[in-house]
């Protein structure tokens, strides 16, 4: 059976500059898949090549057998994709509740609509607390709450997760990591770019290492946290 993404041997960068080079993955239906990598490895941008934002010079991207290498990401979003950014994004000047209806722009179905802003108030109780706060006000894990559910109100079979625990206190992020299990189970498919290396690998079922732009390991995510070369690298041990 094919994957539900397949990233085939692409090549891109910025003005010229490759940052990509010939990176090839896949993610199963059903899966958590972990791309880690020191800063600069092209984690981010393998991220905004998959989900449109970017187009590779080279190769192909497929999501659930169609192709989608040049693809816009508002068309990506309409097929299923969904993307959360590093540093949140929100539109900050808006509620709580306003930001997760932009997040449905897909549909003008009013009664969908609100069924799935009532799925994203009880997945996340604070942000029904929270639904008329202007998201600029609301704290760090609020905000990356908000994000989340921002991206989940597309109804994506596909979310991409890009540093979710960037900026976060320490006492939230196994929360947050818990939030992407549970978000798992509910049969969502879930690609994570995670700088807490230890802490991606343990909820996911297989992991891409990335080195200037390449796969430089790959394997289940037992074998990699069991690699003495992945753990003195990217976990200081």
């Amino acid at each position: 059976m094919a994957a539900m993404l397949e990233v085939q041997d692409i090549h891109c960068g910025y003005d010229g500059a490759p940052v990509i080079r010939g990176l090839s993955l896949e993610v199963q239906e059903g899966e958590i898949v972990a791309i880690i990598g020191a800063n600069g490895a092209g984690k981010s941008t393998t991220m905004r090549t998959i989900c449109g934002l970017m187009h590779p010079e080279k190769g192909r991207i497929l999501f659930r057998g169609e192709d989608i290498t040049h693809s816009p990401a508002s068309e990506n979003i309409r097929k299923g994709i969904a993307y959360i950014p590093e540093g949140r994004r929100l539109f900050p000047r808006l509620s709580v509740q306003e930001n997760l209806e932009l997040g449905a722009f897909t549909t003008s179905d009013k009664s969908l609509i609100a069924g799935r802003l009532e799925e994203m108030f009880t997945l996340f109780p604070k942000l029904r607390d929270r639904r008329s706060q202007i998201a600029e006000t609301l704290s760090g894990g609020e905000q990356q709450m908000c994000a989340i559910a921002r991206g989940l109100m597309s109804g994506p079979k596909l979310i991409l997760l890009d540093e979710l625990s960037l900026g976060l206190m320490p006492s939230l992020v196994e929360k947050v990591f818990e939030t992407v299990s549970l978000i798992n189970r509910q049969g969502i498919t879930v690609l994570i770019v995670e700088q807490m290396v230890q802490e991606a690998l343990e909820i996911a079922d297989r992991g891409y290492v990335l080195q200037t732009g390449r796969v430089v390991h790959s394997g289940s995510a037992g074998e990699l946290l069991g690699s003495s070369e992945v753990r003195k690298a990217y976990m200081g041990l």
